[in-house]
């Protein structure tokens, strides 16, 4: 495996912390791969052989409705795992992963992971504390879906784009437009509105580009609820 990849994965909030010798052993003789935009990593009630850590890209996880339509549960990108807790869950996938963005993925065996956990209860420590974060991320969001307008929703997730500290920005939309309305669940149609309102805050969009001059602004925006 190439040392970027393994020092990038033993960042990983599941990782963090192991000795190189043990990581390698989770890891096996896998390396990770490139996966193209629309690729199905597995469906909902697939056999939940593997979970993922992801190196660059980004990846949506969801639910079949029984109207045809997709619930996003969540959007995992850059040093994310995701699908782990599956192994816990009936080895069976409780929603389906697609890439949306072109994505580099290191996948590791769940059988194999499960051994390793039992001989280190480090391992199972790292694993509860990962469950728990997606856990807070879930109910973040579903905060700010529940507790926000449309305005302040948009305001909120280009603000979750910006640097730390920066005072201005130049977001690049990760995936199409249509894909980000969902997931805040608003209409297509209702994001294009609030991005106009938005230029009185001084947020513009051009293209797959959100320019903020005032972060702010925008901050003060997405915190008024």
């Amino acid at each position: 495996m190439d040392r970027q990849d393994f020092e990038q994965i033993s960042r990983t909030k599941l990782f963090r912390g192991l000795p190189d010798e043990l990581l390698l052993q989770l890891l096996g003789n896998d390396s990770p791969h490139d996966h193209p935009k629309g690729q199905l990593l597995f469906q909902q009630g697939d056999d939940a052989d593997h979970f993922y850590i992801i190196l660059s890209g980004w990846v949506k996880l969801y639910r079949q409705m029984p109207t045809g339509e997709e619930a996003i549960l969540h959007i995992f990108t850059d040093g994310e795992t995701f699908a782990e807790a599956a192994m816990f869950a009936g080895h069976r996938y409780p929603a389906t992963a697609e890439v949306v963005a072109d994505a580099r993925l290191m996948s590791i065996n769940s059988n194999q992971f499960e051994r390793q956990i039992a001989q280190s209860p480090k391992i199972a420590m790292r694993m509860l504390a990962s469950t728990a974060e997606h856990l807070k991320l879930l109910v973040t969001e579903v905060e700010q879906i529940k507790g926000r307008n449309s305005l302040e929703r948009v305001a909120y997730f280009l603000l979750s784009m910006c640097p730390a500290g920066a005072t201005s920005a130049v977001v690049n939309l990760p995936y199409e437009k249509a894909l980000i309305a969902s997931r805040l669940n608003i209409k297509p149609e209702s994001l294009s509105r609030v991005l106009s309102k938005l230029r009185a805050y001084g947020v513009n969009s051009v293209k797959h580009q959100i320019i903020v001059s005032d972060v702010a602004l925008l901050r003060k925006l997405a915190m008024e609820s």
